[in-house]
């Protein structure tokens, strides 16, 4: 039996990262910047107001507010306002000494300016506006390139794309972007029972849920998926589909039953492709899984169980770090923290288990707490569906008490 690490390095080391590609920075949303973005100029581009007011220059109103010495009354200057610059104008104003202009939040600052008065610090006239406090200089003024000088890096390589960045981007005037792709990724279900879900089921006959969920979790941690649906067994027509697939998927996923001779077949029909060598994994659930990196580009290949609680632990484990090395990510596995079980479960000895677990925190102390769900036997999704952690319980611990520390990985959820 294989141990998890082992088969965990093996599948990493596969990883085909996508070539970077540009792409319209709204496209570039959730994915990881692949360039250095460097500012060709500064930003803002010139000094502009910060706040609606006056602008002024700093030394013509430098006593207003104070009291007066002869009457202790507070100190009024009154300056003559000589025009209105507005957001966006294109025609260079000048300020001459003791005089104010009227200007908008964005409006490119007069010459001479230092400052901007907020209307609420004056009376708010047209022809003259009266001040009753100073301000100083560079106050209310985003000066040039107080956000980004030329030559600054405005987003790092490694960086991954939200909102701000998207922002910057556009606010530097770039409309792409070099960024690393979502990986494709195709999944594919075999077997002669299953049906998919637009068509009833006769005797015999189940619904395809593995792709689903499969598809749904790859989708998940960041891949393009393409679920390719269901294939029978027979093996020419699944030779000539997983071929297909791997000239347009960094990874293909395919579940089927994995006992008997199913396994067998499948590794057979592929055999020309490359080796898809199915073995025991010392983890439960899922303790048969293939792996093989097929055709000519040794796209990495999966054979997972058609059990969706065991597809999807496998997935968890094995398929998901792949995906997320192949986006470029520095930390591909989940986080992982310590909890205190809150009930007691046996464990088997000699496999890594993954236990369906609810991860909680107490208010009072801020320690994790986790409560196995009981009777979540390996072919029961529910039991996952109300899951929102995997309890990883080493092989050669056999018994959890309550009140033990434990492992766990927490599901967290895209979006």
């Amino acid at each position: 039996m294989r141990s998890v690490e082992d088969h965990l390095a093996q599948v990493t080391a596969a990883a085909v990262a996508p070539r970077p590609v540009r792409v319209g920075i709204s496209e570039a949303q959730g994915l990881m910047c692949a360039e250095e973005v460097v500012v060709e100029n500064a930003l803002p581009a010139f000094d502009q107001a910060a706040i609606d007011g006056y602008a002024v220059r700093s030394v013509d109103v430098a006593g207003a507010g104070a009291p007066d010495e002869e009457t202790g009354e507070q100190i009024v200057v009154a300056l003559p306002v000589v025009g209105e610059v507005r957001a966006g104008n294109r025609q260079p104003t000048r300020l001459q000494p003791g005089q104010a202009v009227k200007v908008e939040t964005g409006a490119p600052l007069p010459t001479l300016a230092d400052a901007v008065l907020p209307d609420k610090w004056t009376d708010g006239g047209l022809s003259k506006v009266r001040v009753g406090h100073s301000v100083r200089s560079g106050q209310y003024v985003r000066r040039t390139g107080d956000d980004v000088q030329p030559g600054d890096v405005a987003v790092r390589r490694g960086t991954v794309v939200g909102p701000a960045q998207v922002g910057l981007l556009a606010a530097v005037g770039r409309d792409k972007v070099l960024v690393h792709p979502r990986p494709r990724i195709s999944v594919i279900s075999v077997g002669r029972e299953l049906v998919d879900i637009d068509r009833d089921t006769a005797a015999g006959q189940v619904y395809d849920v593995a792709s689903y969920a499969l598809a749904a979790a790859a989708r998940d941690c960041g891949a393009e998926v393409h679920r390719v649906g269901i294939v029978n067994n027979d093996q020419v027509k699944l030779r000539d589909l997983v071929e297909a697939q791997l000239q347009r998927s960094e990874a293909v996923v395919i579940t089927s039953a994995l006992g008997g001779t199913a396994s067998d077949e499948i590794s057979t029909a592929l055999a020309d492709l490359g080796d898809l060598a199915v073995e025991r994994i010392a983890m439960h659930p899922a303790s048969v899984q293939g792996f093989g990196a097929l055709g000519p580009d040794e796209v990495p290949t999966f054979l997972l169980p058609s059990n969706p609680m065991s597809a999807l632990v496998a997935f968890e484990v094995m398929v998901r770090p792949l995906i997320r090395i192949a986006l470029g990510k520095r930390q591909p596995m989940r986080r992982l923290v310590t909890a205190k079980s809150a009930a007691s479960f046996e464990s088997p000895s000699g496999r890594r288990e993954y236990v369906r677990g609810q991860l909680m925190r107490d208010e009072d102390s801020g320690e994790f707490m986790v409560a196995p769900i009981p009777d979540a036997g390996s072919h029961l999704l529910v039991s996952l569906a109300e899951a929102n952690c995997l309890i990883v319980v080493d092989p050669e611990v056999t018994e959890v008490r309550a009140g033990d520390d434990v492992v766990v990985a927490f599901l967290a959820q895209r979006g």
